[in-house]
């Protein structure tokens, strides 16, 4: 079976080379021609981690939301509570512990809300999965050194209204509370 245009890739890669790594991300930039027959430089950023979120949401539907200054964006963003998945922890196991981490909150029931999202494709690798949290208990949160976090419990409707108005402009909130919206 021949391979429709949407399937094959047009780019040719003559060379890459590593710009820039950290413990986090890594920087290559190839040498292309480009869909079009030009000549071309393309950067990209590979995540060494997957993206994970979490939407706990209690009995009386209220959810909880992480601020924070966004460093990247300089803006100060609410957000579900997220972070990262190194490899060789299963996308659920970090679920619970950046829910635990940034909100102190532990949930019994979890169930897969969306998987594999690309957040920015034309520029990094990065990929999502996000998770709903129910049948919630309390602790005390445990944040990274490197977040100074505020937390916020609202209505969940209130959470999606925040997406839907763009008071939440995080990717992954968005994606999550939208779906969410639909589905619960």
């Amino acid at each position: 079976m021949k391979s429709s245009p949407e399937q094959t890739n047009p780019w040719k890669t003559h060379e890459t080379r590593l710009a820039y790594e950290n413990p986090w991300i890594k920087v290559t930039e190839s040498d292309v021609t480009t869909p079009g027959g030009s000549p071309g430089i393309y950067g990209l950023v590979h995540f060494k981690n997957r993206a994970i979120g979490v939407i706990p949401v209690d009995a009386g539907g209220n959810t909880w939301l992480v601020g924070q200054y966004r460093y990247a964006l300089d803006t100060y963003e609410w957000e579900i509570p997220e972070g990262g998945c190194p490899q060789g922890e299963s996308h659920l196991e970090a679920a619970k512990r950046e829910l635990q981490e940034e909100t102190g909150i532990i949930a019994s029931d979890y169930e897969l809300l969306a998987d594999n999202i690309a957040l920015s494709n034309s520029v990094c690798d990065e990929r999502a999965t996000i998770y709903v949290a129910r049948e919630l208990t309390f602790t005390t949160a445990t944040p990274e050194d490197t977040e100074e976090l505020a937390v916020r419990k609202l209505p969940l409707t209130e959470a999606i209204g925040m997406a839907l108005d763009g008071t939440i402009t995080d990717s992954m909130s968005v994606i999550g509370l939208l779906k969410l919206a639909v589905v619960k």
